[in-house]
């Protein structure tokens, strides 16, 4: 098996090669097919959050050891079960759910493993899919794709599921009544886009100061862009969301669009954050009540979300998000790719194509 790990924070990935593990117990081993390269792979490779003000969030700190297999969006192949597997069949093709728990605690129990204290996320806290094999420690962590093809289906595990839970948690009738504001159209923003629009939402208005991303804002079906630039930006916005902007969705997370975010709210609104950019914010206490402001941060879904997810998709025979296929002997390049910001759409690793 070979496999592309973080050694040292910061520095080039690792081509490793070991024996391929054999699963036991409830274990499936998994040929990958595809593997995600997600944004926040950028801060697990670099090993901290920005917390702003000079404050950094250590990811070993939290529990993560080197050397790492990162990837977390992982769709593939069965290839092997332990012998008290149950629910999935050699020669089927799965999408990961790879926000593990403990499996034991009453956040666990409920079906949110995502919530967990003591997560053990694949590829974060054991490996992912940066590799051409993996070992999913339980057979109801995979979710049947069908004949949706592997590289389409990956990202859901990840940028789909979290757009997913973060739209889920706008009010319906918000959702059904009102245009929403979305901050960014990267990979995030633009499944947002889709998924927004398969599930019937008024409409999407997009803030994205790349102009290279906005015509595939457009294409996934916002209303429109606008670039938070402009000097009447504030204004434009509100304009385009039909005078009064009463959710948003953030998918940046930075210091610049959660402030805007607040301060684009009308009474009453609500801002889901999920993005990870990293900043700081101060939030006045009295007039955060007096405005019935909800701010919310959102850290991707449970399995439950991602099974749906995952039917939605087939019944609405949702448009791919934009997709650059690339060799995984070629993931670090991808992922400086997404760290300079020229990816549009999704990176996902695949084993087809030219090695590097």
């Amino acid at each position: 098996m070979i496999s592309y790990e973080v050694t040292a924070f910061g520095e080039p990935l690792v081509r490793t090669e070991r024996e391929t593990p054999v699963p036991t117990g409830d274990q499936v081993l998994v040929r990958i097919e595809a593997a995600g390269v997600c944004h926040s792979d950028l801060h697990i490779w670099h090993g901290e959050y920005d917390l702003g003000n000079g404050k950094k969030l250590s990811m070993a700190d939290r529990g993560m050891k080197l050397p790492l297999t990162m990837g977390h969006e992982i769709a593939g192949e069965v290839i092997a079960v332990g012998p008290d597997a149950k629910g999935v069949e050699v020669g089927k093709k799965y999408v990961v759910f790879p926000w593990h728990g403990c499996g034991q605690c009453k956040v666990c129990k409920r079906g949110d493993e995502n919530l967990c204290l003591a997560g053990k996320s694949m590829g974060v806290y054991q490996p992912g899919g940066y590799a051409d094999h993996v070992l999913v420690s339980h057979a109801y962590y995979l979710v049947d794709i069908g004949d949706m093809p592997p590289e389409r289906a990956a990202p859901y595990a990840c940028s789909g599921l979290t757009t997913y839970s973060a739209i889920k948690k706008i009010d319906p009738q918000v959702f059904k009544d009102e245009k929403i504001v979305l901050f960014g159209a990267g990979g995030l923003g633009l499944m947002a886009i889709l998924l927004m629009k398969a599930m019937g939402g008024a409409g999407v208005v997009v803030v994205e100061p790349d102009a290279s991303k906005h015509e595939a804002a457009l294409k996934a079906g916002a209303d429109t862009v606008i670039d938070p630039k402009s000097p009447t930006f504030l204004a434009d916005v509100k304009a385009a969301a039909g005078g009064a902007v009463w959710a948003i969705i953030d998918c940046v997370g930075s210091s610049q669009t959660v402030q805007a975010g607040i301060d684009l709210l009308t009474k009453g609104g609500h801002l889901v954050q999920i993005g990870l950019f990293g900043g700081h914010v101060d939030l006045p206490t009295p007039t955060h009540a007096i405005r019935a402001l909800t701010y919310q941060g959102t850290y991707v879904g449970n399995l439950r979300d991602l099974q749906e997810l995952i039917q939605l998709v087939k019944d609405k025979n949702l448009s791919p998000v934009p997709t650059t296929c690339m060799h995984f002997s070629k993931a670090f390049t991808a992922l400086l790719a997404l760290e300079q910001g020229k990816a549009v759409g999704r990176l996902v690793l695949t084993p087809e194509g030219e090695a590097a």
